[in-house]
């Protein structure tokens, strides 16, 4: 029976802490796999965000930002400039997510959600409402809203916490290539872990199984191996037909 403050089950809340486990386990293995697999790569991925760059401020909230600098020949980027290759990115997310924790993790879609499932759908860790587009000649920027799930505490539901993937184009030193920096962003995410079990297993918990598998995820980029979107929005649209991002705040990683 479920909790009537928190909506989670007694029973389920170890299970999925141990599955969490697991799952950082499964993830580590799977990442360091691909790693050795760059080398062979058409693009270059450089994390360039700090170690552990997570904050939980006093009231529970997390915002977590990892960053990678993509260094590509100007032609494959100029192929990647459009409103159909950002969806394509942001399936692509979705995609390392499932393969990285072995099947553990998939993603379920609608027209009005994505959600985030341990290994049937009972178990619904993360629920994302549809991805909202923002995009013109130097940024792009796809971003889900936090809406709920076992994962989420109380406080941090149907608010304004969001998971977003942002991109620009920066200038190339190199002759002949293109730069993109590309940010994995949480932000005002509420972690049900940290506020009713403990700040410390969160943190070896889902906020490592998060930077762990976000690193891996920036560096399969130089596969250039983009996934195909589930939805296929934005076939036909150009980056003129999706809203302009707003300006970059000051907080973001800059290259």
């Amino acid at each position: 029976m479920l909790d009537g403050r928190d909506g989670h089950n007694h029973q389920t809340v170890p299970a999925v802490i141990a599955a969490l486990f697991a799952l950082l386990a499964a993830a580590a293995v799977a990442v360091r796999r691909r790693a050795r697999r760059a080398r062979s790569w058409p693009a270059r991925s450089k994390i360039v965000s700090a170690a552990d760059n997570t904050t939980l401020d006093d009231r529970g909230a997390v915002r977590s930002t990892q960053a990678a600098d993509l260094t590509l020949s100007e032609d494959e980027l100029e192929k990647l400039w459009s409103p159909a290759q950002l969806e394509r990115l942001a399936a692509t997310y979705w995609r390392f997510l499932t393969r990285v924790t072995l099947g553990l993790i998939r993603i379920d879609y609608s027209e009005t959600q994505r959600t985030v499932v341990l290994v049937r759908a009972p178990l619904r860790l993360l629920r994302f409402g549809a991805p909202e587009y923002e995009m013109d000649g130097e940024r792009g920027i796809v971003r889900w809203r936090i809406e709920d799930g076992l994962l989420v505490a109380r406080a941090g539901r149907h608010g304004d916490g969001y998971l977003q993937i942002d991109v620009r184009r920066c200038p190339s030193s190199e002759p002949g290539s293109g730069l993109l920096h590309v940010e994995v962003e949480v932000a005002n995410f509420y972690p049900w872990i940290a506020t009713s079990v403990s700040r410390r297993v969160y943190r070896w918990t889902q906020s490592a199984i998060h930077v762990l598998v976000t690193h891996g995820f920036l560096r399969s980029l130089a596969r250039l191996d983009l996934a195909e979107s589930k939805v296929g929005r934005f076939a036909p649209e150009r980056v003129e037909d999706v809203p302009d991002p707003a300006p970059a705040s000051g907080g973001s990683n800059q290259p």
